[in-house]
């Protein structure tokens, strides 16, 4: 009897518990539904944005590019601006991902300012977006837009900037660098020949281009014969 109780009582706990689990399940599986379907709605909008802007995104254009009503988007978003600043979280997400990431896997200093540099190169040569770089684009359109969205993307440019500036530092204080090397203008010539890949890749649409990009890195990291910067 004992036995046969003891086997009544497990058999209720796990239906109660089996039951209990089912109607979480039912009650987070509508809410992670709604997560993914605002994920894929942010990544859609993203691409649009670097081909029409952010302030080309609409509700309608958007409805167009996922196949969603527009009803169904209006309950994400309340207004213009909150999908723009959802759009501009949405990549720096990506960003953070296909860029940031592999360059802090790098051993620091120089290795670290060559693997940012070829990580922004292989995000634009996967075509992640398809008018390029999403914050370069952003940068130009919203340079003159005051408000929340300018800020947002100004705040992650100076970010990327500080980053780049702060392996550019660790590289001069590992004597990877010459002595005479300025973080602050090393990490200007970097950015600004990721950015000139970046408008040339967008405009040309040839490899070539980035492979050059990627040589002028090397060059001026002092790895085109694979010496020692730091020896010069």
């Amino acid at each position: 009897m004992l036995e046969l109780y003891d086997r009544s009582c497990y058999l209720v706990n796990k239906m109660t518990n089996d039951t209990m689990n089912q109607r979480s399940r039912a009650r987070r599986h509508p809410r992670a539904d709604g997560e993914r379907t605002r994920g894929a709605i942010l990544r859609a909008a993203a691409s649009l944005a670097t081909v029409d802007g952010l302030e080309g995104l609409s509700i309608g254009n958007l409805a167009a590019a996922t196949g969603m009503s527009k009803s169904g988007l209006y309950a994400h978003f309340g207004s213009k601006a909150e999908l723009q600043l959802a759009t501009v979280e949405e990549a720096e997400r990506i960003f953070l991902g296909e860029v940031v990431r592999p360059a802090h896997a790098a051993p620091p200093g120089r290795a670290q300012l060559v693997a940012v540099c070829e990580a922004f190169f292989d995000y634009l040569q996967r075509r992640t977006f398809p008018g390029g770089c999403f914050f370069a684009a952003a940068a130009l359109e919203m340079g003159t837009r005051p408000g929340p969205v300018k800020k947002r993307v100004a705040a992650l440019q100076a970010g990327f900037d500080a980053l780049i500036r702060g392996f550019a530092a660790t590289a001069l204080e590992q004597h990877e660098l010459p002595a005479r090397e300025d973080p602050d203008r090393l990490a200007f010539e970097l950015y600004g020949i990721m950015l000139a890949a970046n408008v040339s890749f967008v405009l040309h649409d040839d490899p070539a281009v980035l492979n050059l990009a990627r040589q002028v890195v090397h060059q001026r990291l002092g790895l085109g014969n694979g010496g020692n910067a730091g020896e010069r």
